[in-house]
């Protein structure tokens, strides 16, 4: 279908698979619906998936506003080496021992605990922030030394699921975390590691919630391709709720 205008406006939340690009799933929903006009609301990593929010037609103007909203993820953290990008991707540039007691939960806990507030991070040098005009993870991947300044984010919640072990004997913590807009995982994982005296990297990542819009509300890009814009209303979110929007009932 040719690309135009649908006469569409609906707000969708998409489960954004692994492996594609947040733009990149917004092409794919351009393609299904016929509709130009599509945005979404904080950006995902191509490694990443789970909640992706876009909006279509005039629902793209309230992607401005759902950005700003807290998110919600699941993490595994995997510990004994640090990465050029601070995920699997990236080629190790750091390896570390494992000290034993990452191995216990509760001190396991303890250690995230110390994580949870207010506090100064750095971006990893792989991102999307724009240095001089360009983008950082273009300069990095060109072989430049990128050192970004620390932002101002906050850990809203920390907590261990469990501590697996993995094939090579090393260990991976399995995490659920609350960040307010800006905090990347993948340094939290740095952080860990090297809070932790050891190192570690973010090895796989899971959007779970995005403000008010949960996993179990988002809908497959295969699903939508399937409904096409006469039946994706079907599978719209209410714009509403995903604001966070108080409603009155008003009885004349």
């Amino acid at each position: 279908m040719r690309r135009g205008s649908s006469g569409l406006n609906v707000l969708l939340g998409v489960n954004k698979p692994s492996g594609m690009s947040s733009h990149d799933a917004v092409n794919a929903v351009r393609r299904a619906l016929g509709e130009r006009r599509v945005g979404h609301a904080g950006t995902l990593d191509p490694a990443a998936e789970g909640v992706l929010v876009v909006g279509v037609g005039q629902a793209t103007r309230l992607m401005g506003l759902l950005s700003v909203e807290g998110k919600s993820y699941v993490a595994g953290i995997r510990f004994g080496c640090e990465t050029a990008t601070d995920d699997a991707e990236g080629d190790v540039t750091v390896t570390a021992d494992v000290p034993d007691k990452l191995r216990d939960p509760v001190r396991a806990q303890a250690l995230l605990d110390t994580f949870v507030g207010e506090q100064e991070q750095v971006p990893p040098a792989f991102s999307a922030i724009s240095v001089g005009g360009k983008r950082s993870y273009a300069r990095a991947r060109a072989g430049e030394d990128v050192v970004l300044e620390a932002r101002r984010v906050s850990i809203m919640a920390a907590q261990l699921l469990c501590v697996d072990a993995t094939a090579d004997g090393g260990i991976e913590w399995q995490c659920a975390f609350t960040v307010s807009k800006g905090t990347y995982v993948r340094a939290v994982a740095r952080d860990l590691g090297r809070r932790s005296g050891s190192a570690a990297h973010l090895a796989r990542l899971c959007r779970s919630a995005s403000g008010t819009v949960t996993l179990a509300q988002c809908t497959s890009l295969e699903r939508i391709a399937e409904l096409g814009a006469a039946g994706v209303e079907q599978v719209a979110l209410d714009p509403v709720r995903a604001l966070g929007l108080p409603v009155r009932i008003v009885v004349s």
